[in-house]
């Protein structure tokens, strides 16, 4: 395990040399804010990196319900009973099983490892929309990768954790735009006509920093976002 660490963000990166998977914690004043759980065994690092800070951990925000993101939860749940458990409104139905989509979505498939029917035992605490505030985050809606994907800024600096909304890891790309050196996050695309709408939305932020689910940190993101965004648009117009 890699952690790297920028302002308030600890990124802490498992097998960073094979397949870099990411998840992240906010340092509040007085606790901890875990973004995604990252894969089944990475709650060992995720509580020594808590402990190392000398916070305690309160709360768990799973951006989406791939099974990258949520695999320690259940085991982080076990060992810390009284951290909330945050996620999509949306997404909660996948992580209980259900690929189900809504009248009023597109119908292309839900991809990627969504768990089975009761495979999670953690059930969500709150269930977030768009807008909502957990400490000093809040809640962007950004469907694409999954229906209910969502991605947090930092407010106190516009620090953007965006989940799978986009990937460094084999170059910049937004969800569902393939990159040969990493194409997973794109495999695992749930329709790449919202990712384009939801990568203009968080472009609007106008972030100081660009967190991923898979790839390194970017500083003041605005232009590679823009690259980004153009690319896959060439692909779908």
């Amino acid at each position: 395990m890699k952690v790297s660490k920028e302002v308030f963000i600890y990124q802490l990166t498992f097998y960073p040399a094979l397949f870099p998977v990411n998840c992240y914690m906010i340092e509040e004043k007085d606790e901890l804010t875990l973004v995604d759980t990252a894969l089944p065994n990475s709650y060992k690092g995720i509580i020594e990196t808590a402990q190392k800070i000398g916070k305690p951990l309160t709360r768990i925000i799973l951006t989406h319900a791939h099974g990258d993101h949520i695999g320690s939860l259940d085991k982080l749940k076990e060992i810390l009973p009284d951290a909330m458990v945050y996620i999509s409104k949306r997404d909660e139905r996948l992580l209980r099983g259900d690929r189900s989509l809504d009248v009023n979505e597109n119908k292309t498939p839900i991809k990627g490892g969504v768990p089975k029917p009761e495979m999670v035992k953690t059930q969500p605490d709150v269930l977030l929309l768009d807008g909502d505030r957990i400490g000093s985050l809040r809640a962007i809606s950004t469907p694409g990768h999954t229906p209910g994907s969502m991605s947090f800024v930092d407010e106190r600096t516009n620090a953007l954790i965006a989940g799978d909304a986009f990937q460094t890891r084999g170059g910049m790309a937004v969800s569902g735009h393939v990159q040969v050196l990493f194409p997973f996050p794109a495999m695992a695309t749930w329709n790449k006509k919202e990712a384009l709408k939801s990568a203009k939305k968080l472009k609007n932020q106008k972030p100081s920093l660009l967190a991923v689910g898979h790839g390194k940190m970017i500083k003041q993101p605005a232009s590679t976002i823009e690259c980004a965004i153009l690319k896959l648009e060439k692909t779908i117009t």
